[in-house]
């Protein structure tokens, strides 16, 4: 089942729950025309960015993306100098402008429950894999890179 237990998978399951709520529980709310699908474009395209950025990055210097499996390399270049997980921060991103842009105000919640459950169930305990796998190199990273921005 570890394979249900995957950052994509609880990012699909957000992105139902909106569009679920924008479909049949709107209630007339909206967050206003043009302006939320421009900025839902723009977060959604950056998202994608972002985590293009870091798995070229991470199989230049051939280590796994899956975060279940202990890390061959730290990877601390590229987009890896700007935040410790760019991926994480594109799945938020991605769900942010689909919110938008499906106009989904009540599923605006998500985003922050998004991040709490990135963060307890893959981003800590990478974390903890790391810093027992790289020690001074990761203490290191830690202090000059953020963990989201």
């Amino acid at each position: 089942m570890k394979w249900v237990d995957l950052p994509p998978v609880w990012l699909l399951a957000a992105l139902v729950l909106a569009w679920v709520q924008k479909t049949y529980l709107s209630y007339g709310l909206g967050f206003g025309p043009v302006w939320a699908d421009l900025a839902g474009g723009l977060l959604v395209g950056g998202g994608v960015l972002l985590m293009a950025l870091a798995i070229h990055e991470m199989r230049r210097h051939k280590t796994t993306v899956i975060p279940h499996l202990d890390a061959d390399r730290l990877v601390t270049t590229g987009i890896f100098s700007r935040s410790r997980n760019p991926i994480y921060l594109g799945d938020s991103l991605v769900l942010a402008g689909m919110i938008l842009f499906w106009d989904a105000v009540l599923a605006l919640p998500l985003i922050p429950v998004f991040v709490r459950v990135i963060e307890t169930r893959f981003i800590v305990p990478e974390e903890d894999r790391l810093r027992r796998k790289f020690r001074a190199d990761f203490a290191r990273y830690t202090q000059q890179v953020r963990r989201w921005l």
